[in-house]
């Protein structure tokens, strides 16, 4: 029976009612097991590299209403014009590539070091322009010229030094107008990861970081209880929230 049936059958007996109230029990069983997971994972060592985005999807903003785990989708695909060829660094598990990246660009080619991540991502988020490959960055960067090029909550796992070396390859497969975006977090008392090799300070820190090797750089910040964040773009082209942007962007 086709959907569109089976919902036509339920409306006419009346079982809307029931339909929602099996739904709100299946939400609330999920939450729970969702925020197991978080505390198998997350409080007790070790902690993996990776987060699983099932947990916000299903608890955790429900719970603190901080929504900054979709902040970062949406900051990264405001740089994205349609049909682009996109690169995404360090992906973890698929997540924003198959939600917010996929629909705009003919092509995300996202990649990351841990085959745990990669292989949860191709089970979770398969679509026919995203594909994911296990790839070090350091020494496995994919060749190819790319439209963006997106880094996303991972640079704070590089030194410095590496951080310099990775852009200046970055740069080299960015294609004229292109862009590189990306999020982090703002260093806090103690470090927020066991693996973070360096935390950054401020707006300007991690501008400092980027106009070496990008004539255009732009930093947004945003603060929450738990956490204060930082979102990049750069760019030898016009930026996002330039004037004329949104033209640009127009399909």
């Amino acid at each position: 029976m086709r959907m569109g049936s089976i919902a036509r059958f339920i409306r006419r007996n009346g079982a809307l009612a029931s339909i929602k109230g099996i739904n709100r029990g299946l939400r609330a069983l999920t939450a729970r097991t969702h925020r197991i997971q978080m505390a198998m994972e997350w409080k007790l060592p070790p902690n993996p590299e990776w987060f699983d985005h099932f947990i916000d999807q299903h608890a955790q903003w429900f719970d603190t209403r901080i929504p900054f785990c979709w902040e970062r989708g949406i900051f990264n695909l405001l740089a994205i014009k349609p049909g682009a060829d996109v690169l995404e660094l360090c992906c973890g598990d698929g997540f924003n590539a198959h939600h917010f990246y996929s629909i705009r660009a003919s092509r995300v080619h996202s990649v990351d070091f841990d085959p745990a991540a990669i292989a949860h991502a191709s089970k979770h988020f398969r679509a026919p322009n995203v594909s994911y490959t296990v790839a070090d960055i350091r020494r496995e960067l994919p060749e190819g010229a790319w439209d963006n090029i997106i880094w996303d909550a991972a640079i704070e796992h590089f030194t410095e030094a590496e951080i310099d070396v990775l852009m200046s390859s970055i740069r080299q497969r960015i294609r004229k107008g292109g862009i590189l975006s990306g999020y982090t977090m703002l260093e806090q008392d103690q470090k927020q990861h066991h693996d973070h090799e360096y935390e950054f300070k401020s707006k300007q820190d991690l501008a400092r970081v980027l106009k070496p090797h990008f004539e255009n750089v732009l930093v947004l910040q945003t603060d929450y209880p738990t956490r204060r964040n930082l979102y990049f773009f750069a760019s030898d082209g016009p930026l996002p929230f330039d004037p004329g942007w949104g033209q640009a962007l127009r399909v």
